[in-house]
């Protein structure tokens, strides 16, 4: 029998009653040398539990290579940390997760086989979840309840009713975690109306429910599906997420406040989405695309009770004093703001055009035919540099087929001449060759993969043939970038009007958390230390990078910018107080 189990309205853990109170906390989204703070203060806004999603694609990079579980990846480590904290966790594998995450968690690797059927019976598809769950199960065994340890339930996919109703892929899955070993009780989680519930849920497992607001409407749709049985919201969105050249999205902590007090009154278990957001640190975030391509910034502040940064927002001591009315929450005060690092300027005197140093970078792929899309590349994030020669001078139209995924910025003989990007569904651009051979450059970014709906896996790069004036370009060097080595990036002295790499130092006497402002700068990636913080631009809402505590050191530090377009700025600033946008509360 599970440690956990469930009633006729609620749960037992270990024959106990237990109103689970939880806060999702995505370690992979968090320094793993911040982890103990955020459970802490976890523990002290009066949450028994947390909840954290489990990205594929961040544990399985390469379909031949083993699991991996280091650093950001340490999810036992987490568990530990979790449960020295006190506090049970909910687990929730997927295979896929959305959380605004790159590909909702899918790697690349499986999403690019153009043949595959995605989150289905597919036996393509469920033999690449079957052989990651050989991997990821047996480490994790040991932090289950059944072994003493945190983890009490486990999801079966995720919010799989707004996406299909393949119920043998639905049972595929339950049976994939019972025959390793998973013993804990299993749920499955849908936004609540009837069609969703129904064509995500199985019989023998728990269904849950995802809302925000509407709080007794959505309980009785819950009711309604499922006559007996706890009344869990796995996800009680409190806040939201933003995109680029959005609005910066905000709740005002008193209305959340008091839904939260409606659900814990109503009975119900919740799950806070998010207490503690966190950082789309590196290429990691996610995008939508509904009516078009929108990809999500690197903050996952998400407003919630705990910022981005770990510190206590306006939420959190109005989630806490709605807690105490219904659950035992610690006799402790609620915890200060962390250190924050003096401002502090960085003169970044040194400089690396992209375009000359293409091969320090990167080896190219030649392609006689064709430019090659990203997947044909191998390469999951960052960016390609297609080069090639335009054959004829004068005024000439330069067409893309399939557009480009998902911004082209393209040069002619080295110089600008115009940006195409996917959320605009650009194709077509007109430009000047100066002179026959002369040389085309596109450089094309990868923004972050769609994490939800039909369009995950789409693919990036220069997406069919390239023409000139209808006639078709042929011959292409395609120099991928990953840029996860910057150590042969040649930095010289001086100053650099083009795409380039600018460097800088600036010293620390105590390492704390900081936030990095780029006024003069307009998009690009930054680095510190060799850490990937993220991507900026200027198109906001988001006006500053977080720069956690534990990648600063007493002494000299390390500033690295990619900066894609031309710019004059030598000075970047690192600030005690975040920007994310002007709020914009729902």
């Amino acid at each position: 029998m599970p440690a956990l189990t469930t009633t006729s309205d609620g749960f037992l853990l270990h024959g106990e009653p237990l109103r689970i109170i939880s806060g999702a906390l995505h370690y992979f989204r968090v320094h793993p040398d911040q982890w103990a703070d955020r459970l802490r203060k976890a523990r002290l806004m009066g949450l028994n539990t947390v909840e954290t999603y489990v990205p594929w694609n961040l544990h399985q990079p390469d379909p031949e290579g083993p699991l991996v579980l280091d650093g950001f990846r340490d999810l036992p480590r987490y568990l530990s940390l979790a449960q020295a904290e006190g506090l049970h966790v909910l687990l929730r594998p997927g295979p896929f997760i959305c959380a605004e995450w790159d590909g909702g968690g899918l790697p690349s690797w499986l999403t690019s086989d153009p043949g595959i059927r995605l989150r289905s019976s597919d036996p393509r598809f469920t033999g690449a979840v079957d052989r990651y769950l050989d991997l990821l199960i047996p480490p994790l065994l040991p932090h289950m309840a059944a072994s003493g340890g945190p983890a009490i339930a486990v999801q079966v996919e995720n919010e799989y009713g707004a996406y299909g109703d393949d119920s043998a892929y639905l049972k595929h899955l339950e049976q994939a975690f019972r025959t390793r070993g998973v013993e804990e009780l299993l749920f499955t989680c849908d936004q609540a109306n009837p069609e969703h519930l129904a064509a995500g849920s199985l019989p023998g497992v728990l269904t849950t429910a995802t809302f925000g607001s509407r709080i007794d409407r959505n309980l009785a749709e819950l009711r309604a599906f499922q006559p007996q049985g706890p009344l869990m919201c796995m996800e009680f969105w409190i806040g939201w997420f933003d995109h680029w050249g959005g609005p910066h999205h905000g709740r005002d902590a008193a209305d959340a406040a008091a839904d939260l007090d409606r659900l814990l009154s109503a009975g119900a278990s919740v799950n806070i989405y998010m207490f503690h957001g966190g950082t789309n640190f590196g290429f990691s975030n996610g995008a939508n695309h509904h009516h078009t391509y929108a990809p999500t910034v690197t903050s996952y502040d998400y407003d919630a009770p705990l910022t981005e940064h770990g510190d206590p927002s306006p939420k959190y001591q109005a989630f806490r004093e709605v807690i105490a009315r219904h659950a035992p929450v610690p006799d402790e005060p609620v915890p200060a703001p962390a250190p924050k690092l003096p401002p502090t300027p960085v003169e970044l005197t040194q400089r690396a055009p992209l375009l000359p140093h293409l091969t320090d970078l990167s080896k190219p792929v030649h392609t006689d035919g064709d430019p090659l899309t990203m997947d044909a590349l191998g390469l999951h994030a960052g960016y390609v540099l297609y080069r090639t020669t335009l054959p004829t001078a004068g005024d000439r139209l330069l067409h893309f087929t399939g557009g480009v995924g998902d911004r082209a910025q393209v040069f002619v003989a080295g110089a600008p001449v115009g940006v195409l990007e996917r959320e605009r569904y650009d194709e077509t651009l007109r430009l000047r060759v100066p002179y026959p051979g002369a040389t085309l450059d596109v450089l094309v970014e990868n923004q972050g993969g769609v994490n939800y709906g039909p369009r995950i896996g789409a693919p990036k790069g220069l997406l069919g043939p390239v023409t000139l004036d209808g006639t078709a370009l042929r011959g292409w060097d395609c120099h991928p970038l990953p840029l996860t080595d910057l150590d042969k990036v040649p930095f010289t002295p001086g100053a650099c009007t083009e795409p380039a790499f600018h460097h800088g130092t600036f010293e620390v006497d105590t390492p704390a958390d900081a936030f990095l402002s780029l006024p003069g700068w307009t998009k690009g990636q930054a680095w510190v230390n060799g850490f990937h913080l993220g991507r900026y631009w200027n198109r906001g809402p988001q006006r500053t990078l977080y720069v956690p505590a534990p990648i600063l050191r007493p002494g000299a530090n390390d500033l690295v910018l990619l900066e894609l377009h031309a710019t004059t700025s030598t000075r970047a600033q690192l600030t005690d107080t975040a920007d994310l946008g002007t709020e914009n509360h729902s």
